[in-house]
């Protein structure tokens, strides 16, 4: 049966068929040849509700339209000019500004793709003008738009964290050294190729003017601020942190930067909802498919095929660690998450493993796949965005993806990178 599942998935989905619909018809599939249990197929309904029947998956949409928000309010613009303001001076400036614009703006959409659009959309023209290759401006902006799920709020987390009924708050506070550790090293290989490649830096910002830009980004900057510290104090849940950054992000649009009006409203609405409808209908359709993975027992034969190989916590995180990075290729990684993680979240209880932990190394295995070639999406994004060949690209992103390598052995083999921040704060 399980087999069946997989054969079948995988072969829509190399005819060409999308990934709802490879899972849709897969299921159906297998519930017309269950062998064990006859099953009516009216259930294909009634599951794909059930998949996404969770109060706390409405934070998704709430997060996305916070960061769209952003975008067509000035929000973002103002943390560009930011970190101009920082290290517009250093070598390959324009790079290192996107960089620390992601980091900030991942404390408040916890989505890579939209990210990866704001960002890039005002960036990679921009270096392009300075002399920057077009494909290392789309790696760069590839790369540094990975770093929104990782530092809270994080989309992918919330649905983790519903799985695996932990807090949610402890798991976002979990990716705050991962995210800083990726941007930090993201920032040094661009400082380094800059350095060999020439590329230009800006005159240092007089301190005076610093002041000035600080001031004015002073209302973008207070908004993951305010996020973060309601959920450590308790003031608001996910959800509710979720809702009130968008109605901070309105007002400031509306009232203080004023480059938000009605008419921008409603794209912003619909934009919205076109991302919120994509993720959604995935997680419908993963959640009938799961459901015939969970029929069929696939915990205990993932459990029993790790555990044969080896029972040694340091190998059987390495088996995971490979798989979960393979299966990433072709998955996104919300639906890879829905359909893989009821069978290797017992494996984590079976070891011992601090389930912030393992949430974080199983999630960002599935993250770096937004990265990895032929079907990473950010590398799409930023193709689009930039009109790049997908090949250069593609060779752009290697040291980048070394890089998130090396942080996923870290956060594997490390444990406290993941846990001493939610142990400590909260």
């Amino acid at each position: 049966m399980i087999a069946f599942l997989f054969i079948a998935f995988l072969a829509l989905l190399m005819l060409g068929m999308d990934v709802f619909f490879s899972m849709t018809v897969s299921s159906y599939l297998g519930i017309l040849f269950k062998a064990s249990r006859q099953v009516d197929t009216s259930i294909i309904p009634l599951r794909m509700v059930a998949g996404i029947d969770e109060y706390t998956f409405v934070a998704i949409p709430l997060f996305i339209l916070a960061g769209e928000l952003m975008n067509k309010g000035g929000l973002t613009k103002r943390l560009i000019d930011f970190s101009l303001a920082l290290v517009g001076h250093v070598r390959g400036s324009l790079s290192q500004v996107a960089v620390i614009t992601n980091v900030i703006m991942a404390g408040v959409s916890g989505a890579a793709v939209a990210d990866a659009s704001a960002t890039g959309t005002i960036l990679i023209p921009a270096m392009k003008e300075e002399g920057y290759e077009p494909e290392f401006a789309g790696a760069v902006i590839a790369s540094a738009a990975i770093i929104g799920p990782v530092i809270p709020p994080s989309i992918p987390m919330v649905i983790y964290g519903v799985m695996a009924q932990q807090s949610i708050g402890k798991l976002f506070m979990g990716g705050i050294l991962p995210g800083l550790m990726l941007g930090a090293g993201i920032m040094i290989i661009c400082w380094v190729i800059s350095i060999r490649r020439n590329y230009p830096s800006r005159e240092r910002m007089p301190w005076k003017q610093r002041i000035k830009v600080v001031a004015d980004a002073s209302w973008a900057l207070l908004m993951p601020v305010i996020i973060i510290v309601g959920i450590r104090f308790g003031l608001v849940t996910v959800t509710e942190a979720a809702g009130v950054a968008v109605v901070y992000s309105m007002l400031v649009g509306f009232f203080i930067y004023r480059e938000m009006g009605l008419r921008d409203l409603c794209d912003v609405l619909y934009e919205t909802g076109v991302t919120t409808g994509i993720i959604m209908i995935l997680l419908s359709a993963a959640g009938i498919f799961s459901w015939l993975l969970a029929e069929s027992q696939i915990n205990i034969v993932v459990v029993d095929a790790i555990f044969s190989l080896s029972t040694d916590p340091v190998v059987v995180l390495l088996i995971i660690n490979f798989m979960l990075l393979i299966i990433g290729i072709p998955l996104e990684p919300m639906p890879a998450m829905i359909i893989f993680m009821p069978a290797l979240i017992p494996i984590g209880n079976q070891l011992g493993i601090d389930p912030i932990q393992f949430g974080w190394i199983c999630v960002f295995n599935l993250l770096i796949g937004m990265l990895t070639p032929p079907v990473g999406m950010l590398l799409f994004v930023a193709s689009a965005i930039g009109k790049i060949p997908m090949g250069p690209l593609v060779r752009e992103i290697t040291p980048f993806l070394i890089l998130c390598i090396i942080v996923l052995i870290a956060v594997t083999y490390v444990p406290w990178i993941t846990t001493w921040v939610p142990n400590a704060i909260m």
